[in-house]
């Protein structure tokens, strides 16, 4: 009896999960891309880049335009407390949506009670189609807020800190 639980213990810790295996593998084997066939991809899609080489490192930086979209107030804030309340959650809801398509990288609000509201960072080919993606949004259409739209370098790929 003493054998069957030492037997049972190690049956059990060397079978594997079969599909889980699979996953783990394939995550691991796959390849990630160059900065070369990510550059490559950027213009194939009519996204503007350039390399930067850093002056210390010696490292090439593929940098991508994108364009920052300034929401500032606009000229109809005259909404009752439910309609800003509706407007705010559909607003938000836009944003979030851009964001699961992969159309804007970052949103946010500013702490301050300035003519600048906050920002939105759209990753999209061109100001054009970052100007009629911003302009979709339910608070700019009720005039609560403005667009106004700069294109703006940063390098691929860096995270904020």
């Amino acid at each position: 009896m003493k054998m069957i639980l030492p037997l049972f213990l190690t049956m059990l810790v060397s079978c594997g999960n079969p599909k889980l295996d699979r996953e783990i593998h394939s995550k691991i084997i796959e390849p990630s891309k160059t900065r070369a066939e990510i550059k490559k991809e950027l213009i194939d899609k009519g996204y503007e880049v350039f390399d930067y080489i850093d002056a210390e490192t010696k490292d090439t930086v593929l940098m991508q335009q994108y364009f920052i979209a300034f929401l500032k107030s606009g000229p109809n804030r005259s909404q009752s407390k439910k309609e800003a309340d509706s407007l705010q959650s559909l607003h938000l809801g836009h944003l979030g949506r851009m964001y699961e398509l992969g159309y804007a990288d970052i949103s946010g609000p500013f702490g301050d009670d300035g003519e600048i509201r906050g920002i939105t960072i759209y990753n999209t080919p061109t100001i054009e189609m970052a100007d009629s993606l911003a302009h979709m949004d339910p608070m700019v259409n009720a005039g609560r807020l403005v667009i106004e739209i700069h294109p703006w370098w940063a390098a691929k790929g860096f995270h904020l800190r």
